[in-house]
């Protein structure tokens, strides 16, 4: 979806930033990670706590996930992408699987996700996100996260 009078150019600098995060996920390169995210970055995030407030506090729970994966890697899969442009913005909704695999490549686990990032382009006319929201749908009744699609 193009809205606002985007370019191709556009579309195509924020299927790139699709490619860093799948590639920085995967690699486990915070610095990577983190350098897609504007440094006043607001992200909702479905896991710890409510808010993080910029890229540097991003940075903590990005490096324990990575961490936390110790041999194995983290492949996320981007379904159903949708990108709206404003003059300088741009929205991105999309549902993601994040696929956990072994040190040698076989799928062990997976979950899925919904993510929304609202981009902006910064000075230097590149996009950074400058807000991230996850989620997944949970049951009134148990209040239980269902992290399958």
């Amino acid at each position: 979806m193009f809205q606002g009078g985007a370019h191709v150019t556009d579309r195509k600098e924020i299927e790139a930033i699709l490619d860093h995060y799948r590639t920085a996920v995967y690699a486990k390169d915070v610095d990577a990670f983190i350098e897609l995210y504007d440094e006043d970055a607001r992200v909702f995030d479905l896991w710890g706590r409510w808010l993080y407030r910029g890229s540097a506090e991003w940075r903590k729970p990005a490096a324990e996930w990575f961490g936390s994966l110790g041999t194995e890697r983290s492949s996320p899969e981007f379904h159903d992408v949708q990108i709206d442009f404003g003059d300088g913005v741009a929205a991105v909704h999309a549902f993601v699987t994040y696929k956990g695999l072994s040190a040698e490549g076989k799928e062990l686990r997976s979950m899925d996700n919904r993510i929304t990032w609202v981009l902006r382009k910064n000075s230097e006319g590149a996009w950074k996100i400058v807000h991230e929201h996850t989620s997944a749908p949970a049951d009134f009744e148990t209040g239980k996260v269902t992290l399958r699609r």
